[in-house]
């Protein structure tokens, strides 16, 4: 058996009450540990979650990439590309994209007997993906959307049914300006809140043919495509390769396609989510400082009540290393207990906000409507092996200690 191991073993773990190895300054140590990477856990567990519940509802409105005219401005009312045949069936086959449909947007005014609101109408086609728009569906249904039969359904957002005082089933007017102002009746057949507010107050979904009509476009001609990706970190990977892929070849009209990744289309929130991560990492550095200083603080007091011990062990032949590595190891025993806390108040409080919501948000300025959770085995693996690697290296200087202690001085220490 390790000699050293086993003297660390009997130190700590001492069954008689009045030699155990409790100081105020060892729990507080301790104390110190847990508390630390308890916060570590959820700040990592917060941030993770909060960035992928924003970055999903911004996919969920605009997709992974999209392909549009390059002669486009910002404007909702766009030059359409020809999303042919060949084109389609290219990016469909396209390794590491799971998804194309097309959409076309024009900008309208929504108008009820009362009201009226600016809005944009955005068509989908037979193919849309509608796992996000179910998932957020608060009243009514979606839509049905059929090749050769043009729909009257439409869904828009919480914010607009209750700014207009709509419900489903009901039916208004939108207008539409362009040579001359056009009007159209929609059917409200669903409702849904994202808590995304810059989208919830402009979208409304309705059928692509609708679209068509009022700018007169070929039943292939749409504002773009739109891909969903099966690996979200391959996004930009993707883009830029399909950018030179595409871009080289121009549509059936001689329309040459342009390439974003949502990222490109919304730099300002995905730079906002990545300022996230500093935040994170000055978190960690902060804790990982008040636990190593703390078991600092700990280890010296273990080292000065032991002094009796040390001098005895260097009397007997121990050398300064194999003292140490006592010392080292009690601190690592010390440690693993104070992480074991850590880890149990870390993910319970993980588990009680993810179940029940405890911790809410302001939608309007955070997006979300309760403090978001995303807690995963690897995260936490890799936090536990830093905090202990960092807190071990750390514990090296208070154990350099023990070789200026004399053991003829140490034996008689009182």
């Amino acid at each position: 058996m390790n000699t050293e191991f086993f003297i660390a073993g009997r130190i700590c773990f001492n069954k008689e009450k009045d030699r155990r190895l409790m100081p105020p300054a060892v729990r507080i140590a301790l104390l110190g540990i847990a508390l630390g990477l308890a916060v570590m856990i959820l700040s990592v567990a917060i941030i993770v979650g909060f960035k992928k519940e924003v970055r999903n509802k911004v996919i969920g409105f605009g997709s992974h990439i999209q392909i549009t005219n390059f002669d486009n401005n910002t404007s909702y009312e766009t030059i359409p590309v020809v999303a042919g045949d060949s084109l389609l069936s290219a990016l469909r086959s396209y390794p590491g994209i799971r998804h194309v449909e097309a959409f076309a947007t024009k900008p309208g005014i929504l108008k009820t007997e009362t009201d009226f609101q600016g809005i944009i109408l955005k068509g989908i086609d037979e193919h849309f993906d509608w796992t996000f728009f179910r998932n957020n569906l608060k009243e009514g249904e979606v839509f049905s959307v059929e090749p050769g039969k043009t729909s009257s359904g439409v869904i828009l957002s919480r914010y607009l049914a209750d700014l207009l005082r709509l419900k489903t089933g009901d039916t208004f007017l939108t207008y539409f300006v362009q040579d001359d102002v056009r009007a159209r009746r929609f059917t409200l057949t669903g409702i849904y809140e994202t808590g995304f507010g810059d989208y919830d107050k402009l979208f409304v979904l309705t059928d692509i043919k609708q679209i068509r009509r009022l700018n007169g476009w070929d039943e292939n001609e749409v504002s773009g495509l739109e891909l969903q990706v099966d690996d979200y970190d391959r996004v930009d990977e993707i883009a830029e390769d399909l950018f030179f892929r595409v871009g080289e070849t121009p549509d059936a009209k001689g329309n040459t396609l342009f390439v974003r990744s949502i990222k490109e289309l919304n730099p300002m929130i995905f730079n906002w989510l990545d300022v996230l991560d500093t935040n994170v990492a000055l978190i960690l550095v902060l804790m990982l400082a008040v636990s190593g200083f703390t078991m600092i603080s700990g280890l010296l007091v273990v080292i000065l009540e032991r002094i009796q011990m040390i001098g005895i062990l260097k009397a007997l032949g121990q050398s300064n290393t194999s003292i140490r590595k006592v010392f080292l190891y009690i601190s690592f025993f010390l440690i693993g207990k104070g992480m074991l806390w850590g880890n149990l108040t870390g993910i319970t409080l993980c588990l009680i906000q993810s179940t029940f919501h405890l911790f809410s948000l302001d939608p309007s300025t955070y997006y979300l409507d309760s403090v978001p959770i995303d807690l995963s085995l690897s995260s936490l693996l890799l936090l536990n092996l830093g905090t202990l690697i960092a807190s071990m290296l750390m514990m090296l200087g208070p154990s350099h200690l023990i070789t200026h202690i004399e053991p003829c001085k140490s034996i008689r220490f009182e």
